[in-house]
């Protein structure tokens, strides 16, 4: 039975009007409270007629001992609970033996659909995709370790006026031997000087660019087979990107996919009374909720992205039939998605719509801008965290793939070890920091374990769990909670949540490891098992996060 359940059965026994009601145990806040705590009385006073106090007293005599060596009522009516030693055990004898570390699959049979990275084709990934990618491949693999069957959906920019631009500069911008082995830095560079011409004050080759969009846009074979090309070399250079930071996509459906059904979207919605003219354009006036007017079909007949996510949800729901879609993208479009959701639910979408916004990254200091010349491409700063790993592993006989390995973790943990929300500032410092709240922090922890283990000789597979000391206690039932922590941070969608766990056991197990003797202890065996049970769920937290654990550091 779990704590919250034993809890439960002693106020429903105390209590037998109760109905539905079921108590929550949490961790206590101080160790001087306990090891848990229920604050229930205080939400049950008013129901019940009675003093909170009277009733956790009532409460704390019903409850069970046979897992707890103390059960206290303090202040106006909290119940302080201490497990019993013996019960901690057995619980760590469960996890250890327990399949996906305990983490309950709770979503065994439910599909789920998220949307992230989604950079634009035809342009080299930088520094600033680097949150989208990251944060939305952590809560990918977060809702896949509770069991739930997950489609990850890269929306690429892969329509529109860029592409006239594009075909335009591609034909009479780049040599014959740019166009024979085209990449995608060719083709940004296409783009730039293209675009500068169709600035020109005579607006011929801005006139000239338009027509080789209409030509795209009603199918012109040339132009289709140059825009395929394009969409086909961005897609290997994204995914070379994507290898490099562990993150895999079921689907790259971009614009061009919804360019269909958006005629379609928008006849709906003149027909439901939604859309109505204004200016030449098709508005959804959405003023009664505070949320402006949203175009979804311009003056000149083209769409936006709102037309496109409306398309494109209804897709997925079609398609997939998911009990919720997630959206991962910057905290600027969040007017947007709040108008694509509400009229999305006009329209009877019923799947459940869920934006999560992350502030903007700064670089040491300044913020990220083609301006300000900081705006790095991603390939470099990863080589760059590669080099700077590289110069701290190689004195300890350290290779490019360990160099790799430390270097690429040390980039995602930065951003995922923020809540999303935030803005953050990049610095190397703190990023490579083998000390305080980063990725080599964490991934040399779990080293020490693993060379701690080598040294034992595999002993940890040897005796029971048997905590003693203080600092055994600690870190055995900081271990326990590893599944709710990977709960909570897929609930709020902040993998912040599980790094914070991570750290906080990571500092857990060096005080333990401070303060217990291992291998010359007479608890040598159990210590070991805590030892080996700390590095198993570091690992598959780190894993959680998209981060590697290499054995040796």
């Amino acid at each position: 039975m779990t704590l919250d359940s034993i809890v439960t059965d002693a106020f429903a026994s105390s209590f037998p009007g109760l109905e539905g009601f079921a108590a929550k145990v949490v961790p206590a806040t101080d160790p001087k409270f306990g090891d848990y705590q229920c604050n229930d009385a205080l939400k049950l006073a008013k129901q019940l007629h009675s003093n909170p106090r009277e009733i956790a007293a009532k409460v704390a005599a019903a409850i069970d001992r046979t897992c707890f060596s103390k059960v206290e009522v303090a202040g106006p009516g909290f119940l302080n609970l201490t497990v019993a030693d013996p019960w901690i055990d057995a619980r760590l004898e469960e996890l250890d033996a327990a399949d996906f570390c305990g983490i309950p699959q709770t979503g065994a049979g439910r599909k789920i659909v998220i949307d992230y990275s989604s950079p634009n084709a035809a342009k080299q990934m930088h520094i600033g995709h680097i949150r989208s990618t990251v944060i939305g491949n952590a809560i990918d693999r977060l809702f896949r370790a509770l069991g739930y069957d997950v489609v990850a959906d890269n929306h690429l920019g892969d329509w529109g006026t860029q592409f006239g631009i594009l075909i335009k500069g591609y034909r009479d911008c780049l040599t014959a031997e740019e166009r024979e082995n085209l990449t995608v830095a060719t083709l940004e560079k296409c783009y730039v000087l293209s675009a500068a011409k169709a600035k020109e004050e005579d607006g011929a080759w801005k006139d000239a660019c338009r027509r080789e969009l209409v030509k795209l846009q009603q199918g012109d074979a040339e132009n289709l087979a140059l825009w395929k090309r394009f969409i086909d070399i961005s897609i290997a250079e994204f995914e070379r990107m994507y290898a490099k930071l562990g993150v895999k996509f079921d689907t790259y459906r971009g614009e061009s996919y919804y360019n269909a059904m958006m005629p379609g979207v928008v006849s709906r919605l003149v027909d439901a009374g939604l859309a109505k003219e204004s200016e030449g354009a098709l508005v959804v006036d959405l003023t009664g909720e505070n949320l402006g007017v949203a175009i979804v079909r311009k003056s000149d007949g083209g769409y936006n992205y709102t037309t496109s996510d409306l398309a494109c949800v209804e897709s997925r729901v079609a398609e997939y039939a998911p009990e919720r879609i997630v959206y991962v993208t910057d905290d600027r479009q969040q007017l947007h998605f709040a108008q694509f959701f509400s009229i999305a639910a006009k329209m009877g979408v019923k799947t459940t719509l869920v934006h999560v916004p992350f502030g903007l990254m700064s670089f040491q200091g300044k913020a990220i801008s083609t301006r300000e010349g900081n705006l790095i491409r991603l390939d470099d700063l990863l080589e760059e965290a590669k080099r700077r790993a590289y110069d701290i592993v190689k004195d300890r006989g350290g290779d490019e793939r360990l160099a790799a390995q430390i270097g690429y973790g040390a980039v995602k943990y930065t951003d995922l070890s923020h809540d999303p929300a935030t803005a953050i500032d990049f610095s190397w410092d703190k990023a490579l920091a083998l000390e305080g709240n980063s990725g080599p922090y964490l991934q040399y922890a779990y080293a020490r374990v693993c060379s701690l283990l080598e040294k034992a000789g595999g002993e940890s597979e040897a005796g029971a769990f048997a905590v003693a000391l203080p600092s055994e206690r600690r870190l055995a039932l900081q271990l326990l909670e590893f599944a709710g922590a990977v709960r909570r941070a897929a609930e709020a969608y902040k993998p912040s949540i599980l790094a914070d766990y991570l750290f906080q056991t990571a500092q857990l197990y060096s005080t333990f490891y401070q303060a217990s003797p291992i291998l010359k202890s007479v608890e040598r065996a159990a210590r070991l098992r805590l030892a080996a049970l700390f590095g198993k769920i570091l690992s598959m937290g780190l894993g959680i996060l998209g981060i590697e654990t290499p054995r040796h550091i």
